[in-house]
């Protein structure tokens, strides 16, 4: 399971269907049915992604006679379970963003292995995947101190505290969403992040490339991956 912390408050397939030039008395059937295909749709893949990794997770399990299962475990189970899952002792994997927060992952339990299986190398795809999805959080933190966000923060922060009073801790939801759109903080902070965003994925090209040709390769594995067994009835064990 990753773990962070920080020092401050954080297309298709190319269906390869080879063609087979036979000669002689063979034939070719163009209707059997070819190799399947990777959904074009963002959250399709994703879906195919959760999919394959939790098949590949649950081999693994298999393997050292654990059955994922939603049912109550003693906790000795649990712990085992846990173990088993996400890895156990120092955490191997790391990655320190811009932002000075730490990602941190074991790389020995099955989770792991399913992800070295689906993407080919763990190590690589832990750290694309880890500064790609913390590339928004970047872009936050770069305009933070910009003085144009400065100042509409300030405006916020009048806006919400009540006449004579200092601003409360947690302004109430819906004055605190209004005035962060008659101060123009929304504004801002929306073009601020475009802004940033189009230098940090600059700076961040390799991670970007590494995170988009790994995951095109962990797709056309999962397409590919057989449909899983279930286990016999009355034979599991936990």
């Amino acid at each position: 399971m990753p773990l962070v912390t920080t020092p401050l408050a954080r297309r298709a397939l190319p269906a390869a269907a080879a063609l087979a030039l036979l000669t002689g008395c063979a034939s070719v059937h163009p209707d059997l049915p070819g190799p399947p295909s990777v959904p074009t749709a963002r959250a399709a893949q994703d879906a195919l992604l959760r999919a394959a990794e939790r098949r590949l997770v649950d081999g693994c399990l298999a393997d050292r006679g654990i059955r994922a299962t939603a049912e109550p475990r003693a906790p000795a189970d649990d712990r085992a379970l846990q173990a088993a899952l996400f890895g156990t002792g120092p955490r191997e994997l790391s990655v320190t963003l811009a932002t000075g927060a730490t990602v941190t992952a074991h790389s020995d339990g099955c989770l792991a292995a399913a992800k070295d299986r689906l993407y080919g190398d763990q190590h690589r795809w832990f750290r694309a995947q880890v500064v790609v999805d913390n590339l928004r959080a970047e872009a936050q933190a770069r305009y933070r101190d910009d003085p144009a966000h400065r100042a509409a923060l300030a405006r916020w922060t009048e806006c919400v505290a009540p006449p004579g009073r200092p601003r409360p801790e947690r302004p109430e939801p819906a004055r605190a969403a209004r005035c962060s759109r008659e101060t123009g903080l929304d504004d801002t902070r929306a073009r601020l992040e475009r802004a940033e965003l189009t230098e940090v994925r600059a700076l961040h090209h390799d991670e970007l490339t590494t995170y988009r040709q790994l995951r095109d390769r962990a797709l056309r594995r999962a397409v590919l991956l057989p449909a899983p067994t279930p286990p016999p009835k009355g034979n599991a064990t936990s």
